[in-house]
């Protein structure tokens, strides 16, 4: 059993696969909260704007299912966020639009004095860039280490704005090239950050630990779908690093959880039709 208290704040959609008819709960901080609960972590908690849909009522139950309590979350009038994806035949899904109207779309989420002291109760906040959160991180940094996932939404002026306030940054970079990952960690040499972690597909992923280099290899595995396989890692990894500081094996766990999120649909299942 992990002693890491985690708490996600951010972004809520529900993934609506066309191809299926169906649509899954996610969102990254989402992902994050249930498998870092399901990797073993002591506590977690959840905060974000929930909508006044059937999609974030879902949402919501699944949580309670989880373990995972939301009650500092705000609700808005609205719709949730519902990005459209289709699967390829690698098992890969390609986002295809989706309403722009959404709760998560037009507000943004301000942490209050009340919010600040229960966040001090944890050891860790995750957010990502997909939550709207960037100014409200410096705040933030004085009372807890954050760890943000810039997905593969980063420019210098991004890192700029978040690497000062971060302890743990995560980066999709299945896209890079060898120069261009070099260029990147070059980048984020100008920043302190505690951790950088960068996940490359099927490639090995390369993390930077104050200095240190690793290299974690991909575990084989069927893929049936690799929706929130990034986010399992990101989960996996930071519950695995605050129970025993050891990075190799932080790594490999990871990995893992990543691998097991490939062989099921959605980003931890619960489908639901759509309408």
């Amino acid at each position: 059993m992990s002693t890491l208290k985690i708490i996600a704040i951010g972004d809520n959609v529900v993934d609506c696969y066309l191809d299926q008819g169906k649509y899954y709960p996610g969102g990254n901080c989402v992902n994050v909260a249930v498998n870092c609960k399901r990797s073993g972590a002591e506590d977690v908690s959840y905060i974000g704007i929930f909508a006044t849909d059937d999609k974030a009522d879902h949402l919501k139950s699944v949580l309670e299912l989880e373990g995972i309590p939301y009650h500092r979350s705000r609700v808005a009038e609205g719709i949730s966020g519902q990005p459209r994806v289709n699967l390829t035949e690698d098992g890969d899904r390609v986002f295809v639009g989706g309403p722009k109207n959404t709760v998560q779309h037009i507000l943004k989420l301000k942490l209050t004095p009340e919010d600040y002291e229960y966040i001090k109760e944890f050891d860790v906040a995750h957010t990502s860039c997909y939550s709207s959160m960037e100014e409200e991180l410096p705040g933030m940094a004085q009372h807890i280490n954050i760890s943000y996932d810039f997905s593969d939404k980063y420019n210098a002026a991004q890192l700029e704005k978040v690497c000062p306030s971060i302890t743990h940054g995560f980066f999709s970079g299945a896209h890079l090239s060898d120069e261009e990952l070099e260029n990147l960690v070059e980048e984020l040499g100008k920043y302190s950050l505690e951790t950088i972690g960068i996940t490359r597909g099927s490639k090995p992923a390369l993390f930077i630990h104050q200095g240190t280099k690793y290299y974690q290899e991909v575990y084989e595995t069927e893929i049936v779908d690799t929706m929130g396989a990034g986010d399992s890692f990101i989960a996996g990894f930071l519950t695995a690093f605050y129970n025993h500081k050891d990075m190799k094996d932080a790594l490999d766990f990871a990995a893992k959880r990543a691998s097991i999120t490939c062989g099921f649909y959605g980003g931890f299942g619960y489908p639901k039709d759509l309408e």
